[in-house]
């Protein structure tokens, strides 16, 4: 169903309970209502989290939303929907509060909901940020594997504007720890990957990367 139609579905069953005193329907009307509410909160979260990225000011309501897209996907039975708000309130804590080990849980939660469905999408994301939780914690060759499956789930998929971001990840590893080629080798290899895809963003980082390696 598209928006709409849920919506109007609802409104039948509103007249059912109301006009037809069957009052099971009011339970059928919050599902369908939780159909149409939980995809929403995930998009406006979303769309919060990028105007974090671009301006750095936080807005609490981000956490408010994908808290609540959560649970209302666990109220569905939707794992692959759950498992993709649990990894936003995964970000929200890492990125948006600098806070990877509060965020950790979410991510494993994730990828264990998301796996169990073989969502590999969302599976990607939230391996790729269990690594960055390993690598602030110092477990580098845990983070170099959890990086390197996130771009291979991204390549299975054709997600090459991800495939191009996690090789950029993998560069910035090898820099980390002393291997100046192996990350000059990731970056070439994103760059041919964002150049195929037109992923202007990823170009400007691979850009970023270089620099940043070479001084």
């Amino acid at each position: 169903m598209q928006g709409q139609d849920w919506i109007e579905r609802a409104g039948e069953l509103f007249e059912v309970a109301m006009f037809g005193g069957d009052t099971s329907a009011l339970d059928r009307s919050d599902d369908v209502l939780d159909a149409v509410e939980a995809p929403l909160s995930i998009a406006r979260g979303k769309v919060l989290h990028v105007r974090f990225l671009n301006d750095r000011e936080e807005n609490s309501q981000e956490l408010v939303l994908f808290e609540r897209a959560a649970k209302l996907y666990e109220r569905l039975g939707d794992a692959s929907g759950e498992a993709d708000a649990l990894f936003w309130v995964g970000c929200w804590h890492q990125v948006v509060k600098g806070d990877g080990a509060t965020g950790k849980p979410y991510f494993e939660r994730s990828y264990a909901l998301a796996k169990s469905v073989d969502d590999r999408m969302t599976m990607s994301y939230a391996i790729r940020h269990l690594g960055f939780a390993d690598k602030d914690a110092g477990y580098i060759e845990q983070a170099r594997k959890r990086l390197t499956e996130s771009v291979t789930l991204r390549r299975e998929i054709g997600f090459r504007p991800g495939e191009a971001a996690g090789l950029v990840a993998l560069a910035y590893l090898a820099a980390e720890t002393g291997d100046p080629s192996a990350a000059f080798h990731h970056l070439d290899e994103a760059q041919s990957v964002a150049e195929s895809c037109g992923a202007k963003v990823v170009l400007g980082w691979i850009e970023q990367a270089r620099a940043l390696i070479r001084s």
